[in-house]
C-alpha cells in the first residue's frame, strides 16, 4: 500500500514538473508574440496616420479628391484596357472636380504614347488629362518570375508592387481594374482608402481545384497537398476580395466564382465589359437580298480600304479570324491544329484548300508573348500551312475593323473565358462565331436570341473543324439570318450600356467622395 503510494506521489511531482517547463516554455513565447502584435499594430497605425497625412497635404495645398486605376499593364490594349479607357471616360465626364491616376508599369512609353494607342486600337479620347505613376518593379507580378507556388508568388508580388504605388501616391478612392485581389487590403487599411474592383477573371475558382484532384490520380498525396495549398490561397484570395466596397464583376461565369469566393452578394453586380459594337453598325446587314448585300459589302470594303471581296454569300476566300492577346491561356495552338483538320476535310481544289486563311489578331504585352508568337509560327510550319496563317499583332483599331468586317468565322479557343469582347466584336461586325463551349462565350454571349441562333460553339479540335466546316457550308441567306441575330443580341454590350451599370455601381463611393 504504501507503494503504491509512493509510486502515486511520484507520478504527481513528475507530471507537476513538466507542467512547470511546459509553462516556462510557453509563457516567453505568449508574451513574444503580443509583444510582436503590439508592435506590428503600432507600425500599421504609423504608417496609416503618415499616409492618411499625405492625402490631407495634398488636399490642403489645393488638390482635388482623387481617383486612382491599378493597372499595370495600361498599354497592353486587349480587352482589360478598354474598360479601363472607358471607365475613365465616363468617369471624367461626369466628375469634373475629380483628379484621376493611373498605376501603369509601362516603362518604355510615356503617357502620350499610351493614351494614343488607346484612341488608335479603341477609337477612345480622353476628354481631359490623366496623370500616370510609373511603377518600377512590374516584374514582381510577372508569372515568369515565380517558377513554383505561382499564384501565391503574384499574389504577394502584387502586395508590394501595390505598396509601392500607395507610397508614390496616396489616392481617396481606389480601383483595381486588373485583377490583383491582394493590394486592396493594402490600400483599404494602410492607405485609408476607399475601395473598388473590376474582376475579369477569378485567380483561382473551383474549376480549378477540380483540375488539382484530376491531374495526379496515381499520387493521392501530392494530389492532397495541392488541394490544400489552393484551398488555403483560395481562402486568403476571399478575405483580400472582401475588402472591396464594390465589387464588379465581367459575366455570369465570373459572378459565380467571385460569389463563392467573395461571399460578398450585396457588393456584387455584373457590369458586362465595353464593346465598340457601334463601330461595326455600318455593316449592310439589314437588307435580306442577297444582291443588295453583296453590293454593301463591296462598298464598305471600298471605304475600309480593303481588296478583299467582303461581301456575304459565296466569296471565293473566306477568312477565319481570331481576335485575342498572344497569351497561353487564348489556346491559339487549338485554333492552328483545328484549321489544319478543317483543310484536309475540305481537300484541295475548288473551295478547298486554298479558299481558305486563318488570321490570328491579338496585342503582345511582353518578350514572353513574342516568343509564344514565334513558336505558334513555328508550329504552322510544321503542320504545313504556314502560306495559309496571317499574324497581325498590335493592329490599330481601322486594320482590325477591316479584318472583322472580310471574315466568315470569328474564332475563339480560350476554356472558361471570363467574357470573350473578342467574340462580341465578331457578332457585332457581321462575322459568324465559334467560341468555345464554356465560360461567358457559352452563358452570356452565344446564346440564342428571341429564339434564333447566335452562333456556334465547339471544345475539341474535331468539333472545332466540324462546326467550321458546316458555317462553311451554309447557304448565304442562313448565314446571313445568323448574323442578324447575332448583331441584334449584342446591343447589351455597347459601351452606353456598360456606362449605365459602371456608374450605377460606383455611383456611393463616386458621392462619398466628391461631398
Amino acid at each position: 500500500m504504501a507503494g503504491h503510494e509512493n509510486h502515486h506521489h511520484h507520478f504527481s511531482l513528475c507530471f507537476c514538473d513538466l507542467m512547470r517547463l511546459l509553462w516556462s516554455l510557453v509563457m516567453p513565447c505568449v508574451v513574444l508574440t503580443l509583444l510582436l502584435t503590439l508592435v506590428l499594430l503600432l507600425v500599421v497605425l504609423g504608417l496609416r496616420l503618415w499616409l492618411q497625412g499625405r492625402r490631407k497635404t495634398r488636399r490642403a495645398q489645393g488638390g482635388d479628391p482623387a481617383l486612382a486605376f491599378f493597372h499595370p499593364y495600361c498599354n497592353a490594349g486587349g480587352g482589360g484596357e478598354r474598360v479601363l479607357w472607358c471607365s475613365l471616360r465616363v468617369l471624367m465626364n461626369r466628375y469634373p472636380n475629380v483628379s484621376f491616376v493611373v498605376y501603369t508599369g509601362d516603362k518604355e512609353v510615356t503617357g502620350e504614347q499610351i493614351l494614343e494607342g488607346a484612341r488608335q486600337r479603341f477609337s477612345i479620347t480622353l476628354p481631359r488629362p490623366v496623370t500616370f505613376v510609373v511603377l518600377h518593379h512590374r516584374e514582381l507580378v510577372e508569372a515568369s518570375s515565380y517558377p513554383h507556388f505561382t499564384l501565391l508568388g503574384q499574389s504577394l508580388g502584387s502586395m508590394f508592387l501595390g505598396w509601392e504605388a500607395l507610397t508614390a501616391f496616396v489616392p481617396d478612392l481606389y480601383v483595381d481594374s486588373m485583377g490583383y485581389a491582394f493590394t486592396l487590403p493594402i490600400f483599404r487599411y494602410l492607405g485609408g482608402c476607399r475601395v473598388a474592383s473590376y474582376v475579369h477573371y477569378p485567380t483561382v475558382s473551383t474549376d480549378m481545384l477540380s483540375v488539382v484532384r484530376e491531374r495526379n490520380p496515381r499520387n493521392p498525396v501530392l494530389s492532397a497537398v495541392k488541394v490544400l495549398y489552393y484551398c488555403c490561397f483560395a481562402l486568403l484570395y476571399g478575405l483580400a476580395g472582401s475588402c472591396s466596397d464594390v465589387i464588379m464583376v465581367n459575366s455570369t461565369w465570373t459572378l459565380g466564382h467571385i460569389l463563392a469566393l467573395w461571399r460578398s452578394p450585396s457588393r456584387t453586380s455584373i457590369v458586362y465589359p465595353p464593346c465598340d459594337v457601334r463601330a461595326f453598325l455600318d455593316v449592310p446587314l439589314e437588307d435580306e437580298d442577297e444582291d443588295e448585300v453583296e453590293e454593301g459589302w463591296e462598298e464598305l470594303g471600298r471605304e475600309l480600304g480593303s481588296d478583299k471581296d467582303v461581301g456575304g454569300g459565296d466569296r471565293k476566300c473566306h477568312s477565319i479570324v481570331s481576335v485575342g492577346q498572344f497569351r497561353p491561356e487564348k489556346d491559339h495552338q487549338l485554333q492552328i491544329r483545328a484549321f489544319r483538320k478543317l483543310l484536309d476535310r475540305k481537300g484541295e481544289g475548288a473551295g478547298g484548300r486554298e479558299s481558305l486563311r486563318l488570321v490570328l489578331i491579338g496585342g503582345c504585352r511582353n518578350q514572353e508573348d513574342e516568343e509564344r508568337v514565334l513558336m505558334l509560327r513555328g508550329l504552322c510550319q510544321e503542320l504545313g500551312v504556314s502560306d495559309l496563317v496571317d499574324f497581325k499583332l498590335n493592329i490599330p483599331f481601322e486594320e482590325l475593323k477591316r479584318e472583322l468586317v472580310s471574315a466568315t468565322i470569328g474564332l475563339h479557343t480560350m476554356w472558361n473565358e471570363h467574357f470573350g469582347i473578342g467574340v462580341v466584336e465578331c457578332m457585332a461586325a457581321g462575322t459568324i462565331v465559334l467560341a468555345h463551349k464554356s465560360g461567358g462565350p457559352k452563358l452570356d454571349i452565344v446564346v440564342p436570341h428571341e429564339g434564333r441562333q447566335t452562333g456556334f460553339l465547339a471544345d475539341s479540335e474535331d468539333s472545332y473543324a466540324a462546326a467550321m466546316e458546316t458555317i462553311l457550308a451554309l447557304s448565304p441567306s442562313a448565314r446571313l439570318e445568323i448574323r442578324l441575330a447575332a448583331r441584334e443580341s449584342v446591343g447589351r454590350f455597347s459601351d452606353q450600356e456598360f456606362e449605365a451599370c459602371f456608374m450605377a455601381a460606383m455611383e456611393s463611393p463616386m458621392r462619398k467622395l466628391v461631398r
